[in-house]
């Protein structure tokens, strides 16, 4: 029982922390700060899906409902809307990971300035 209690307070500790730091790093199309290959911040289209390929013919693993998220890479895919081939690597609000497709994602060009391929 108590592992369970550290856990869930590791977690909770966890999120506040990221959301902390989601709240003082705002700005699109940039990396973190000292995080350039890591993680990159972005806009994303509230209720955009992620795919487990970089294809919308691939399943869907889940959404990014709010607005702000964390972009870990990009990589090349199959075309969308946004006139070109890149998809977005992240972590779903459910907890899965998929690609965004860069059509829902603002991040001024793409791929985004100082994020890594993937």
């Amino acid at each position: 029982m108590h592992a369970l209690t550290v856990r869930a307070t590791s977690r909770l500790a966890a999120i506040a922390i990221v959301a902390a730091a989601g709240t003082l790093i705002w700005s699109p199309a940039q990396a973190a700060t000292g995080q350039a290959d890591k993680y990159g911040p972005g806009y994303a289209i509230p209720d955009s899906e992620g795919y487990a390929d970089r294809s919308y013919r691939s399943a869907t693993r889940g959404q990014l409902n709010g607005t702000f998220s964390w972009f870990v890479c990009w990589g090349h895919g199959d075309p969308h809307p946004g006139q070109n081939d890149i998809w977005y690597w992240t972590q779903l609000d459910n907890g899965a990971w998929g690609n965004v497709p860069a059509v829902d994602v603002n991040t001024g060009q793409d791929p985004a300035p100082g994020l890594r391929e993937c």
